[in-house]
């Protein structure tokens, strides 16, 4: 027998507890403030025809490579003076130069290039950008303006580039300018340098992954302080044009690949094959690069000179001009000299 008055309506679902949705809610809206911040911090690549109009120049140079490179590149200077090559260092551009090419002009020819990867020249379609890769590049350049041998100059990555070159083809380099160059190991109980906040984000994955998508212009700033001891030169044309060029189409992608590239430490071994005239020049404050490296490379390469610019950097070109464009001067005047005359013959 059923009660009459018996109720069968189910009682009301309990509500859920607030401190259970909390433990919802919480992590969802952290996760969409950070998934909010990320797209507004994405950073997009710079246009390509603006960058080159604004850094190349109505007059900018391109050469077309066999893999299909469009390498940019300046001739400047003395039109028949001896031919300088230049190649700066990771993440700079032909622009670093400049400085020497107004105090070594009058007497060299100087031709300076942005390296695959770099620059207005950006990426290239076979995405080399190993030493052999950016020796190619040279190689272009200097068949473009028809250089069959030349001094040979690079700072920082662009050392490792030259000596690198050096060893590859000893005969077209007439001497060897080896500026804060990279690629010796540490001496013994030596640590690593300190570096900047840019390479460092480069040693990790993650620092990888985001490279490519978030580089704001304050990193580009607090890495460019952290790399010369002259911090009055880092002025806003400065951080715009790093900034601005890393940014240029491919750029930050080759900076990524070149960050998990072998270097191949073990070509450091044979830096004493090199015979060319060798001038090595370092700031003795330099943070990227140990200066002791200076010690080591001349060590290494026979015959070489060391010059150590006191309360100097990573970049002398462009926070000692002067003292730099005298160092080559003097060093290229003394070891070029042509050889003095014999006695005639009769």
């Amino acid at each position: 027998m059923i009660a009459d008055d018996m109720d069968f309506d189910e009682p009301p679902p309990r509500r859920r507890p607030l401190f259970r949705r909390k433990r919802v809610l919480i992590p969802l809206g952290v996760l969409l403030a950070i998934v909010a911040g990320f797209l507004l911090l994405l950073t997009p690549d710079t246009d390509r025809d603006e960058m080159i109009a604004k850094y190349g120049g109505p007059d900018a140079a391109f050469v077309a490579g066999p893999a299909g490179q469009r390498i940019h590149y300046r001739d400047q200077g003395r039109a028949d003076g001896p031919p300088i090559i230049l190649i700066h260092g990771a993440n700079a551009s032909l622009h670093t130069w400049e400085p020497l090419v107004k105090r070594l002009g009058d007497t060299w020819r100087i031709v300076t290039l942005d390296l695959p990867g770099h620059g207005l020249t950006g990426a290239t379609p076979d995405r080399d950008y190993s030493a052999e890769g950016m020796m190619n590049a040279v190689d272009v350049v200097a068949a473009k303006l028809g250089l069959d041998h030349f001094v040979l100059g690079g700072n920082s990555m662009g050392g490792w580039v030259a000596w690198r070159y050096a060893l590859a083809q000893p005969a077209r380099v007439d001497a060897l300018l080896l500026i804060d160059a990279a690629g010796m190991p540490l001496r013994p109980g030596e640590k690593r340098p300190e570096s900047n906040v840019g390479f460092r984000v480069l040693e990790y994955p993650f620092g990888r992954w985001l490279a490519t998508r978030v580089t704001p212009r304050m990193l580009v700033e607090q890495s460019l302080r952290g790399s010369v001891e002259k911090e009055d030169i880092v002025d806003d044309a400065m951080i715009d044009r790093y900034w601005e060029l890393l940014l240029f189409p491919g750029n930050r992608e080759a900076t990524v690949l070149r960050a998990r590239m072998d270097r191949e430490p073990e070509m450091a071994a044979r830096i004493g094959e090199i015979a060319a005239p060798t001038l090595i020049l370092f700031g003795a404050r330099d943070r990227v690069i140990n200066p002791s490296a200076a010690k080591t490379f001349n060590e290494r390469i026979a015959g070489s000179e060391v010059v150590i610019l006191p309360a100097i950097g990573h970049l002398p070109m462009e926070e000692a001009p002067d003292a730099t464009a005298a160092a080559i001067a003097d060093f290229l005047t003394r070891r070029l000299a042509p050889a003095p005359a014999g006695p005639e013959t009769r």
